[in-house]
């Protein structure tokens, strides 16, 4: 069942997209080479704390830390360590989610640290495009994969290749609400998008392979080919206006 929110939820979600965006904004501020995930993961906790709200993944099916910290291969999921310290050239994918007053939102960012290569750079880009490219298509009465073909269409025009195994999904009163947003799939396909719909849309990118494999953690996903890849995220509501970003 998918989730119409009324007005009052909207503005509910409104504020924690909003809030989250700030957490956000100062989590990249404190990322630089030399620092910890487990560093990043306790300013995270703090900042969402003083806040007056609370981690969305944190004990979330037994994942144990407040944020996902995966570094160049790692895909999503990546679990914060003590002894993971950032390298000049790394991409770092930061996936966060909060609560506030009962209702959640869901971010996620890719940073390049240091002198990266132009790969790394353009794979990096053409992730934050795709994720420009399926907000603009959630809009009233497109279809839900008109979003994913959007996305699909232009990594695949870039020459990079979209994350089968992840998708984005909807979200609200719950971390994950129906519908699934794959990153991927024909057009014209699955329900109609309506007004107070409210997606976490995340395109998940990989500069070789779409295939990934699973760490021995559980939950850590990885690039098959061991080649890099990059993640952005927005939580999305669908307005008559068209589409809104809450965690801008």
């Amino acid at each position: 069942m998918i989730f119409i929110k009324s007005a009052a939820e909207l503005e509910a979600m409104r504020l924690s997209g909003a809030l989250l965006a700030r957490i956000a904004d100062k989590i990249r501020g404190k990322i630089a080479v030399g620092i910890s995930t487990e560093e990043i993961d306790k300013i995270a906790e703090g900042l969402i704390l003083q806040a007056g709200a609370v981690p969305a993944f944190k004990g979330y099916g037994g994942f144990p830390a407040n944020i996902c910290a995966s570094i160049n291969e790692e895909v999503v999921h990546g679990i914060p360590s003590r002894d993971r310290l950032l390298k000049d050239g790394d991409l770092l994918k930061i996936d966060v989610g909060i609560s506030l007053n009962g209702y959640f939102s869901d971010c996620a960012f890719t940073i390049a640290l240091g002198r990266v290569d132009a790969g790394r750079r353009r794979l990096l880009e053409t992730t934050k495009r795709a994720l420009e490219a399926g907000i603009a298509a959630a809009v009233v009465n497109n279809h839900l994969t008109d979003i994913s073909w959007a996305i699909q269409s232009y990594v695949e025009a870039q020459g990079f290749s979209v994350v089968r195994d992840f998708v984005g999904h909807g979200i609200g009163r719950s971390m994950h609400e129906a519908p699934e947003v794959p990153n991927f799939g024909e057009p014209r396909q699955g329900p109609l998008l309506k007004e107070g719909m409210v997606l976490a849309i995340e395109p998940m990118v990989n500069r070789g392979t779409w295939e990934v494999r699973i760490q021995e953690n559980g939950w850590t996903a990885v690039t098959r080919d061991k080649q890099e890849s990059a993640h952005f995220e927005h939580t999305v509501a669908i307005t008559s206006g068209g589409p809104e970003i809450l965690t801008k």
